[in-house]
């Protein structure tokens, strides 16, 4: 390298370039893994080819992660570097220019004291920072080894969304005094907080579990809006729905995510008899709030989050349908807001015995609204033979015609959600406040609301794979410490219901009656692969089903021990849980109440006599868990998102944060123990990160690492109802298909109602993901392999599927002769695209499309 060639520094210097303290600098970063010399000089010359006479020390430490970022797909310690290099980006802007590891263990205590006081003076942090905690033991606590357990996408993630700056961009946080920070705000309302502060910051300062996304935006700071989810329904009256639009507008400027339920509003000519006039319906007013999404950013990052729900009996459900079509009139169009439908046991025994199915204006039949189960199935009943008297307005249709035509927009535009009213209102252990009208913008969300509540859900997850020690025949979960997670997570969000702010009354009131908690999990598929196992397995199926009862059982311990701290959360009284009953308890009575078999495992492993015992006695929150995706804090946690399978072995994930190259350290582990992945990566990344194509790949690995479109579909729905039994409230449940025949999906999403799953999330379709790969020029010297690959050869119908019934229609999972040709697929510009690497295409995560983001 030329010695002409000079870098400016920070205080506008010029020095010239010094190659070798930059391979000293990606030596550092590459301590404790194999041939850190070596990969230094390879960085290096790869980097210098790069440079430029006057390149900023900025632009530098970024061309330096970039070329190690270009290297992970050959070795995944390449991203280790990268983050390490990242953070210590933050280090020499936070400690100084030319700081070491050993001078930064010195220089942490001070700097966090600093920026605690510093925050405080912009106005950024609340001011009980200062006065609560003793700042220089927190200080000496923080533990800056812990900064290598992110990987580069969880350190960019959170320098980018959740971390705070000084007015010019400074950064005032590493990733230890973000850590602290948070756990400090959530220990405001602790008798001795410094203590309470110490243990949240040490549970997540070691990616054991993390608080959703607005907590960890906001926790600490003078905008303490904490709380994930809001609930809420519109009235049929102008005056609430004005007042919507307005709390849709505060609610989405606090990082919220919002469910928010449509049904009730009469349908398109209904009356208005204050002014002789016909109303417009429910759609021009759906339309308006999603343009408010758009006008009123969330924290100035990106368009609002919501989601609307109708119930599928609404005189102007086939509008609804249409919302998210991308042709049609864009008035009654909605290009921000998601859809989800709300649907009864009475329609699903109507599309199982092939009936009609009527669809009434909620001004002639507002029960219905209000009503569930049998109660809904009887007074339905007397509506439709009032409509076949003629005596109300109505449509009439087949159920099946109805339930196809959902799944094609399901298939074609990832909308409606399918979602279902009575399991979620029939297994509520919360069911003495009221009908739960909807779930909320990712599903996982299930509280009853009306005109003086806006339900509240806050929001944690643990990380399962924090819990598992070993691989394959020496994986061992530590349960001790599991129990130990779940419990202080409980504790930490019931703080949080103390300490959160809301800008909207009915929020405000709902939090504090009923302290509703959502605690998840996150890193199930990364647990699976680390034991060995299929996802698609007994195995599996086992697993998920005893961690989720072991971590339910310990949550709700938790909860009920706080109530004999605390007290019981002021809706107890009536409640499931004052009843004694738990979780499990409700799949009785929702197989008594539809009168059809629940085909779910019953089997039970923990005391539960004597936890029903305790709960009787008083509960602190009216729920505990819920599983909601974690598309962001799973890439700050390094694991697999919620209960999702592997998209890929190879992909690209595109972030608020930026784009980056995914490889399965899992896989990488494996292929190495076998001397293989050297032989077999670039045949990988060829293939798209498909190893069922990659020649001389173990048949046991292939079985193992399936993606998600080669996983037979009826494995997401197993391990959802295994999970579901344990859980009080829902699982953001998304679902990937390798087939688009409209029967086989018939007989998936009725599967998962027969299976008491409470609801579902995006589907993903193959088709689209293929269609998206003829959008991007590629080396055509290289043989690339459509992503479809191996996923053609599974799905409906796979060997590893469950035995279906014989019957065509309803129940079926036979192919067709052909593929259905009803829609055709819309696939969103922001996916149309396919990330290229050295002349081979990864393709693209679908979860970057969620918006999930707002409440996770």
């Amino acid at each position: 390298m030329s010695t002409a060639l000079t870098v400016i520094k920070r205080d506008g210097t010029r020095v010239p370039y010094d190659g070798y303290q930059i391979a000293l600098s990606i030596e550092e970063a590459a301590t404790g893994l194999p041939d850190p010399v070596t990969r230094a000089t390879q960085l290096r010359s790869e980097l210098e080819i790069t440079l430029f006479d006057g390149i900023t020390s900025e632009q530098l430490d970024e061309a330096v992660i970039g070329v190690a970022l270009q290297n992970v797909k050959d070795d995944p310690a390449f991203d280790t570097i990268a983050a390490r290099l990242l953070i210590k980006s933050l280090y020499k802007k936070i400690f100084g220019e030319g700081v070491t590891r050993d001078e930064v263990y010195a220089l942490c205590g001070p700097a966090f004291v600093r920026s605690i006081t510093r925050g405080v003076e912009l106005g950024l942090l609340d001011t009980r920072l200062v006065e609560l905690f003793d700042l220089d033991l927190l200080g000496s606590a923080l533990d800056p080894d812990r900064d290598d357990l992110l990987r580069y996408i969880g350190a960019q993630t959170m320098r980018n969304r959740y971390m705070i700056t000084e007015p010019d961009g400074t950064p005032l946080e590493t990733p230890q005094f973000f850590w602290m920070r948070v756990a400090m705000g959530l220990s405001l309302n602790e008798a001795e907080p410094t203590q309470a502060a110490l243990a949240f910051y040490d549970s997540m300062s070691r990616l054991e579990y993390l608080a959703a996304g607005s907590t960890l935006v906001n926790a600490g700071t003078a905008y303490a809006q904490l709380s994930n989810c809001f609930v809420m329904q519109t009235e049929d009256d102008i005056e609430h729905i004005a007042k919507t639009v307005r709390d849709v507008m505060w609610l989405t400027k606090g990082t919220g995510g919002i469910g928010l339920s449509m049904t009730k509003l009469r349908s398109e000519g209904s009356p208005i008899r204050s002014n002789n006039t016909r109303s417009t319906g429910p759609i021009p007013f759906m339309h308006t709030i999603d343009s408010t999404l758009r006008a009123v950013s969330r924290g100035g990052k990106k368009f609002g989050a919501l989601c609307f729900y109708l119930e599928n009996w609404h005189l102007d459900f086939a509008q609804f349908l249409d919302l998210r079509q991308n042709s049609g009139d864009p008035y009654r169009r909605t290009r921000t807001a998601n859809t989800a439908v709300w649907i009864s046991d009475e329609f699903m025994k109507r599309v199982a015995n092939d009936e009609p199915w009527y669809l009434f204006d909620p001004l002639e039949v507002p029960d219905l609204v209000e009503l569930t189960g049998r109660e809904f199935s009887r007074r339905y009943a007397d509506y439709a033979a009032k409509a076949e008297a003629g005596e109300l307005r109505h449509k009439k249709l087949n159920a099946r015609e109805q339930w196809r035509a959902i799944l094609i927009s399901l298939q074609t535009t990832s909308h409606p959600w399918i979602t279902w009213k009575d399991t979620i209102n029939t297994r509520a252990l919360n069911d003495n406040t009221g009908t739960i009208h909807l779930s909320n913008l990712c599903t996982e969300i299930t509280l009853p609301q009306d005109r003086d509540n806006v339900a509240v859900c806050n929001l944690a997850s643990i990380n399962l794979a924090r819990h598992v020690v070993g691989r394959r025949g020496d994986a061992v979960v530590e349960w001790d410490r599991l129990a130990a997670s779940v419990r202080r997570a409980v504790r930490q969000l019931d703080n949080l219901v103390d300490i959160t702010i809301s800008s909207v009354p009915e929020s405000e009131h709902s939090n504090e009656r009923n302290r509703a908690l959502g605690l998840g999990v996150m890193g199930f598929t990364d647990v699976v692969e680390r034991f060995g196992w299929s996802y698609a397995s007994e195995q599996s199926y086992d697993l998920i089903d005893r961690l989720l009862e072991f971590v339910s059982w310990h949550a709700i311990d938790a909860s009920a021990e706080l109530a004999a701290e605390r007290g019981a959360y002021p809706n107890f009284a009536g409640s499931g849980w004052s009843k004694g009953l738990v979780p499990v308890d409700t799949l009785d009575r929702l197989e008594a109440d539809r009168g059809v078999p629940l085909d779910v495992d019953r089997s039970t492993r923990l005391d539960w006599d004597a936890l029903r015992r305790k709960v009787a006695g008083g509960m602190r929150n009216s729920t505990l868990m819920a599983i909601a995706p974690t598309a962001s804090i799973g890439l700050v946690a390094g694991t697999t998102p919620g209960l999702d399978p592997q998209f890929s072995q190879i992909f690209s994930r595109a972030t608020s944060a930026g784009k980056f190259l995914e490889v399965n350290r899992n896989l990488v582990e494996d292929l190495r123990e076998r001397g293989l992945w050297d032989e077999l990566r670039d045949d990988l990344l060829r293939h798209q990160g498909d190893l069922s194509q990659v020649e001389g790949a173990p048949a046991d690995l292939v079985e193992i690492y399936q993606t998600s479109f080669q996983l037979t579909p009826y494995a997401f729905v197993e391990v959802a109802a295994r999970a579901q039994k344990w859980i009080d409230q829902a699982i953001s449940r998304n679902i990937y298909l390798a087939s688009r025949e409209v029967d086989g999906m018939v007989d998936l999403y009725s599967a998962a109602w027969r299976k008491g799953v409470k609801t579902t999330y995006y589907l993903h379709m193959m088709p689209r993901h293929t269609a998206e790969q003829s959008t991007v020029k590629v080396n055509k010297s290289e043989a690339v392999t459509p992503a479809s690959g191996g996923a053609q050869r599974r799905g409906f119908g796979a060997a590893t599927a469950p035995a279906a019934p014989a019957k065509r229609g309803f129940g079926s999972v036979a192919p067709t002769s052909a593929p259905v040709a009803e829609a055709e697929p819309v696939v969103p510009e922001e996916a149309q695209e396919l990330e290229v690497v050295d002349g081979a295409a990864c393709p693209i995560d679908p979860q970057e499309r969620l918006q999930c983001d707002s409440c996770q």
